[in-house]
């Protein structure tokens, strides 16, 4: 077994795409709306708080819990949650999006009671109900809660697919601005509509993939939302289109990583949308869309309203510089300052994943710069133990440096 730590002090205790399909399809969007309901362990509770916004109210009072034996189970909501910030979005993309809530197993019994959250953000080419499945977060929750090897808290996890299956979480009039969704629009309507801890001290993030790439772009440019944070398996910490040599353009690093196996475009259908668009489905062969789409994006340039830093073979620098910029390798001596607000800084990435060598230099960088942290690299490759580390590493983790009790305001 290999477990390579490179960590510095931390305040509190230390803590760490491949063959695994994350492609489900998303059943619930075409699904009817159906009342709340009394769920056995491991079923899901489906809400909208659009199409039915009472039942924000009336729901909790029959959203509770069974037990098995001495173990108690959460409640799962799934709800919509509308984005000022993505409206207009020149993709077309939807702006109220899928989100998945996992409430803790004393929820409803205790209505005074409030809770820490953990907002987790998905990878690239899928969706937030295919992490959710993934990751199994009821009865991985469920299960460190109930043992006493993590306090109770609520799991947020939005869906951040796009027409080319992936955000970016980054600002875009193409995209949307993904960064003022999570940190502004998702966050205010959790804490408005369930009983939250709603502070910094009570708010961590963590992401997988294009998730944790997220993850340090929102923690170094947001620094009084979230008090810590644990990205796995980081994609995107350098994207340099044009470090192949002879002037001819390579491809970013998150397109070389062995995220998920590259999956066909599907041929355009009425809508005009497909291979030449992405489309959904597109999966891996989206990627470059993608970035462009958050990186390099130009309004003036329908129908697809982004630049790409290679065309016909021949790099362009000035795009290729956007996609530089982009980059938390180029830009986290920028974000000092922020880094050092953190309580708690995780890192971790499979010794089989083509993007480690990028993830040491991350933790290298923030090394040299003198942040408290946690790097692991463990046996596996990018997503063959995301399941597991999840429960047996980012809960408890959370537990650990998330405030469990309400501050002096009443918070």
């Amino acid at each position: 077994m290999i477990q390579y730590f490179s960590q510095s002090w931390v305040k509190g205790n230390p803590i760490g795409f491949s063959g695994v399909p994350l492609d489900a399809a998303s059943a619930f969007r075409s699904a009817p709306r159906v009342w709340p309901y009394q769920r056995k362990k491991g079923e899901m509770t489906v809400k909208s708080h659009i199409v039915l916004p009472f039942l924000a109210i009336a729901g909790l009072a029959c959203l509770h819990a069974q037990t098995s034996g001495a173990e108690k189970a959460g409640t799962v909501e799934k709800i919509k949650v509308h984005g000022a910030s993505l409206e207009g979005n020149l993709e077309g993309d939807p702006a109220d999006r899928d989100v998945f809530v996992y409430l803790p197993p004393s929820y409803a019994s205790q209505p005074n009671r409030r809770y820490p959250v953990l907002y987790f953000i998905h990878g690239y080419g899928a969706t937030a109900e295919a992490y959710w499945k993934l990751m199994v977060v009821p009865e991985a929750a469920d299960k460190v809660m109930n043992s006493g090897a993590a306090h109770e808290m609520i799991v947020v996890l939005p869906d951040a697919h796009t027409i080319y299956d992936g955000s970016m979480y980054s600002n875009s009039p193409t995209t949307g601005n993904w960064e003022a969704y999570i940190t502004h629009d998702l966050i205010a309507y959790i804490d408005s509509h369930y009983r939250t801890i709603a502070d910094r001290d009570s708010r961590g993030l963590a992401g997988h993939s294009m998730g944790g790439y997220g993850t340090w772009r929102l923690a170094m440019k947001y620094p009084g939302i979230f008090s810590s944070i644990y990205a796995m398996s980081s994609c995107c910490l350098m994207n340099n289109p044009g470090a192949a040599r002879g002037g001819r353009a390579a491809p970013p690093a998150s397109q070389t990583s062995n995220a998920t196996p590259p999956r066909p475009a599907p041929p355009a259908g009425a809508n005009g949308r497909g291979a030449g668009r992405g489309g959904r489905g597109g999966g891996f062969a989206n990627v470059l869309f993608a970035e462009a789409a958050a990186w390099s994006l130009d309004p003036a340039n329908p129908p697809k309203y982004y630049d790409l830093p290679n065309q016909d073979g021949v790099l362009h620098p000035e795009i290729a510089a956007k996609w530089v910029a982009n980059s938390p390798l180029a830009f986290v001596d920028q974000y000092l300052p922020s880094l050092k607000t953190y309580r708690a800084i995780a890192m971790d990435v499979g010794d089989m994943d083509t993007l480690m060598s990028s993830n040491k230099q991350m933790d290298e960088s923030l090394t040299r710069l003198g942040v408290a942290h946690t790097f692991e690299i463990y046996e596996g490759n990018h997503g063959n133990r995301v399941k597991e580390r999840f429960e047996t590493k980012v809960l408890p983790f959370f537990s650990t440096n998330l405030k469990t009790q309400p501050d002096g305001n009443g918070h």
